[in-house]
């Protein structure tokens, strides 16, 4: 066998070029796909339980090379299986993890919980369409104190996050999902004046001014103060905190330096009312800026 010629090495290297070329091009048209999910053993103790949310914050056994023991908030899925539990249950579980999503899988009670049942707490209020939101007051990332009062008049879409939170698939994703928001409102400069953005911190104590104003600029992606005109960070006084939690059926629980906590998110109406109410992070920002519209213009 004749060793190759330059030419031939030229043809080879060009004809393996042309392939690198192909395959990039069909790797840009075609995403890679997801990747595999990830299993692993769980067990734990039931510390609370959030049907309408789907959730429910374990006291977890640590899992080597994985987690440590903590007390976390997972989706249960299917939800079906969240009426074979109680608080104080002890369970095993598969818990998956696929992407920046996690959630249990095969949920089995070990040893359900023993002695009397908790008694019932006051019923948490849920915001219904039409009712007028108190006033409360917050101090914002300026530490300017503002009110919900002052916005008559605007479409206000309101959640809560406190600035710590390490699940990606809470605190961090609210926030991702406000910040398109404000992208997309930006694009339409009659509708994006007539709007504002409220993230509100349940953790006053550590989330002050400076912090939340760091935070805003990082969810954000912006490093303009001008961003705080129509997006703002704030937190309420602490003597307010449960008033208002209560109000927007927001469930928080500190815990060894972090908060179990739920989700809630609300469209205030220009008339200070609630147009709607959000539990969890099922929604898009494409749902909420259609709220909004159909707040500013109400049909008839």
């Amino acid at each position: 066998m004749t060793a190759p010629t330059r030419r031939s090495l030229s043809r080879i290297a060009l004809v393996f070029g042309c392939l690198l070329t192909i395959l990039s091009t069909i790797s840009c048209n075609h995403p890679a796909p997801a990747k595999p999910a990830e299993r692993h053993p769980f067990k734990g103790k039931i510390v609370s339980i959030d049907k309408p949310g789907g959730v429910i914050s374990v006291d977890a056994e640590a899992i080597p090379g994985f987690m440590d023991a903590m007390i976390m908030p997972y989706k249960v899925k299917p939800e079906s299986q969240l009426d074979q539990l109680a608080v104080d249950d002890l369970i095993e579980a598969d818990v998956v993890l696929q992407n920046d999503k996690y959630w249990l899988e095969n949920v089995r009670v070990t040893q359900h919980a023993t002695g009397p049942a908790p008694k019932p707490t006051a019923a948490l209020h849920v915001p219904v369409a039409g009712n007028l939101v108190p006033n409360f007051e917050f101090t914002n990332q300026n530490g300017k104190r503002i009110s919900l009062k002052q916005y008559r008049g605007q479409a206000v879409l309101l959640t809560f996050i406190y600035t710590r939170c390490p699940f990606a698939d809470y605190c961090p994703r609210i926030s991702s999902q406000f910040a398109e928001i404000n992208r997309q409102l930006e694009k339409d400069p009659a509708l994006y004046r007539k709007t504002h953005l409220l993230s509100i911190s349940f953790d006053p104590a550590h989330d002050t001014p400076k912090v939340l104003r760091q935070y805003g600029f990082s969810c954000s992606g912006s490093q303009q103060p001008s961003l705080f005109r129509h997006w703002e960070f704030a937190a309420p006084p602490a003597a307010q905190l449960s008033a208002l939690a209560n109000y927007f059926a927001l469930s928080y629980e500190p815990d060894a330096g972090l908060i179990t906590h739920s989700l809630s998110t609300a469209v205030i109406g220009p008339d200070g009312r609630v147009f709607r109410w959000y539990h969890g992070s099922d929604w898009q920002p494409a749902q909420l800026i259609k709220d909004a519209t159909d707040a500013l213009h109400p049909a008839g």
